[in-house]
């Protein structure tokens, strides 16, 4: 299997390059996805991985995108300075936005959910596809440090934004089957904090607050 996803991020890496060097990383405060363990979670992401890229045209669903683009690009300018790159908000914004429409669509449990994505994302990280935590998880969805290691890929391979959603997004999809959709209980599992309320609870709230169409 290691051998099938080798090949796979070969094929990754000829159609996407990382467009920065993992030293340019920054540690975020709002990075909070912890342990990633379970043991279930490795064919997961081994599946994913070998899957083919996302290449969904964005007007798949036009109202969707209409309404999301715009609060992503809000969200993206809130972030601090020194979290935002000199970026295009309205291209990262469609990026982002591509890669979730897409990648929620394979799950049957976020299919009709990919705000919670969303949600998962701007708590995570701002929407900052470099962002680092204390526990070295990275990216946009806080994909943990030792998948690389497993997995044949590099570190610098996560903050790719279309690999750190499609992994993010299956092991969120994987959570919310073992937990027949709780959300909390879900949620908790992705974060690594399953008993505490915390974590679910400030998901949950930006998805009210922020994401809801």
């Amino acid at each position: 299997m290691q051998g099938d996803s080798g090949q796979a991020l070969r094929r990754w890496r000829g159609r996407v390059a990382a467009p920065v060097a993992l030293a340019l990383l920054l540690v975020s405060g709002q990075a909070l996805a912890d342990r990633q363990r379970d043991p279930g979670l490795r064919a997961v992401i081994e599946a994913a991985i070998a899957e083919r890229a996302c290449f969904e045209d964005k007007y798949d669903d036009v109202v969707w995108y209409a309404l999301m683009q715009p609060r992503v690009e809000r969200r993206l300018a809130q972030r601090p300075p020194d979290m935002r790159r000199g970026s295009d908000h309205a291209e990262v914004a469609r990026r982002i936005l591509e890669a979730v429409h897409c990648e929620a669509a394979k799950h049957k449990m976020l299919r009709e959910r990919p705000q919670l994505v969303l949600a998962v994302m701007d708590v995570e990280s701002a929407f900052d596809p470099f962002a680092v935590s204390s526990a070295g998880a990275v990216g946009l969805m806080q994909v943990m440090p030792f998948w690389p290691r497993q997995l044949g890929l590099s570190n610098k391979d996560l903050i790719d934004v279309a690999l750190n959603v499609r992994m993010g997004t299956s092991i969120l999809a994987y959570y919310l089957e073992r937990e027949r959709g709780d959300y909390r209980r879900a949620l908790a599992r992705y974060n690594g904090s399953l008993g505490r309320r915390e974590y679910p609870d400030l998901v949950l709230d930006r998805l009210n607050s922020r994401w809801r169409s």
